[in-house]
């Protein structure tokens, strides 16, 4: 990796170049990670302004937990990935979901930009006053695996879902 990069807040002034993240997403047909990052963009602020308030606890579904999301930039002002960190875990999140979830555009993998997302979440984590941070991802999602314990994860128990995916749980002491 390069380029430097770091976290914004999201905000209308990164459209253009949030549209591109998303289109490249969409066209790979791959799963959306993190979650957020499938909330429909045809509405630019008003999806701004859902991920500001979903960071206050504004409006939050029934069982969720504030969420602040990030994006990660470079100098360009380019997007290169998104994180989503959950301020506290549910039953849901502490099996399968984890405090952290991260995703890099498919044409920036394989550069370092996911070890880089992590470690500067893992500051945000620290920020808010989360000391140890649970990270999961599939079993079969090794890039993952080896940015997790890059970044200081503890292999957990892993989480088997009904449909039988293997979810690998970590702990990262963030104190």
């Amino acid at each position: 990796m390069e380029k430097s990069v770091y976290l914004v807040s999201p905000t209308v002034e990164l459209e253009e170049e949030y549209l591109s993240f998303y289109e490249e997403w969409k066209e790979s047909g791959e799963d959306m990670i993190p979650w957020v990052i499938e909330k429909d963009p045809a509405d630019f602020e008003e999806m701004v302004r859902d991920l500001h308030n979903q960071a206050k606890g504004i409006d939050l579904k029934k069982g969720w937990v504030p969420d602040s999301t990030f994006w990660l930039v470079d100098d360009t002002r380019r997007v290169i990935g998104a994180v989503n960190i959950r301020h506290g875990l549910t039953e849901f999140l502490l099996n399968g979901g984890g405090h952290i979830g991260y995703g890099i555009r498919p044409s920036e993998r394989r550069k370092g930009y996911a070890t880089k997302l992590l470690a500067l979440s893992l500051e945000k984590t620290k920020d808010l006053g989360i000391q140890n941070v649970l990270v999961v991802c599939d079993e079969g999602n090794t890039g993952s695996l080896r940015t997790i314990v890059k970044n200081g994860g503890i292999p957990e128990k892993d989480y088997i879902e009904e449909d039988g995916n293997v979810v690998k749980r970590f702990w990262i002491h963030n104190g």
